[in-house]
C-alpha cells in the first residue's frame, strides 16, 4: 500500500506540472550524501512517520459474492494509516527554492482526496477515499527539528503532507460448492447390512443384553365362573 500511496502522489504532482522544467520527483531521504550528488532542481518526497488510525479499525470478516450469489470469499476489514511526508525543494538559490515549493503548495493544497485516476493496486480495487491533509500538524511525537536532525542536515522549509490509506485485510478462499448429498449407513443388530434379518439356530448367537431374545411369562389360567342359583 504504501507504494501506492508513493505513486499517487508523484501522479498528482506531474499532472499539476511540478516541478516542471526539467526538474525531478525523488522519494529518497535528503540526507548529506543524496544533497550532494544532486545537480537539477529536485522535489523531494520523504516518507518519515507512518501511524495506524486506531478509530477506524474493525472486526469481524466481509464475505464476497459472485455474479450467481455464490459465496467465494472473506475477507477481514481494511485498515488505516496516516502516512506522513515531508516535501522540500531543491535548487541553487534559496529564491527558486521557494517558488518550486509554492508550485508544490498550490497543486497540494486543491486536493482533499486522491482521485482515482491517481490510485492503482489495492487502492484501486478497495474503492474507498484516500484523504490527504496538506500543511497541518506535524505528527504527535514528531517535529521538523527533530527530523532534519535524524537527517542529518540544516533546518529547511517544507511541506507536512498527511495521507490516511487503507490496508487491504487478508482474504480468505471458499471451498468448491456443495453438489452431492449426504449418505448415511446404519446397521442394527440381527440384520444384515443389505437390511436382511438374520435367523439363528440357536437363540444363544443372537447375543446378549438388550441384543438378546427375552422370555414372555405364561399367562395366568382363567378361574371358571360359578353360576348361582335363584
Amino acid at each position: 500500500m504504501i507504494h501506492e500511496v508513493d505513486e499517487a502522489i508523484r501522479l498528482l504532482l506531474v499532472e499539476g506540472g511540478v516541478p516542471g522544467g526539467g526538474g525531478e520527483l525523488a522519494f529518497e531521504a535528503p540526507t548529506k550524501d543524496w544533497t550532494a550528488r544532486r545537480n537539477t532542481p529536485t522535489v523531494n518526497v520523504f516518507l518519515y512517520d507512518i501511524r495506524e488510525d486506531l478509530t477506524r479499525r474493525r472486526t469481524g470478516t466481509i464475505e464476497e459474492y459472485d455474479e450467481a450469489g455464490m459465496i467465494v470469499g472473506w475477507h477481514d476489514p481494511p485498515r488505516w494509516y496516516h502516512l506522513s511526508y515531508l516535501l522540500t525543494a531543491w535548487t541553487n538559490r534559496p529564491a527558486d527554492e521557494h517558488r518550486l515549493l509554492a508550485d508544490v503548495l498550490s497543486c497540494l493544497a486543491r486536493t482533499d482526496t486522491l482521485e482515482q485516476r491517481w490510485l492503482t493496486g489495492t487502492l484501486a480495487e478497495l474503492g474507498l477515499g484516500v484523504s490527504v491533509e496538506t500543511a497541518g500538524p506535524v505528527s504527535e511525537g514528531r517535529a521538523a527539528t527533530d527530523i532534519w536532525t535524524a537527517l542529518g542536515g540544516e533546518l529547511k522549509p517544507a511541506v507536512d503532507l498527511k495521507v490516511t490509506a487503507p490496508l487491504a485485510g487478508q482474504r480468505t478462499e471458499a471451498g468448491p460448492p456443495v453438489t452431492e448429498g449426504v449418505v448415511l449407513e446404519a446397521t442394527t443388530p440381527g440384520m444384515a447390512a443389505d437390511g436382511r434379518h438374520l435367523r439363528y439356530e440357536n437363540t444363544a448367537a443372537q447375543g446378549t443384553g438388550f441384543a438378546a431374545p427375552r422370555q414372555r411369562p405364561e399367562a395366568p389360567a382363567r378361574r371358571k365362573r360359578r353360576a348361582i342359583g335363584p
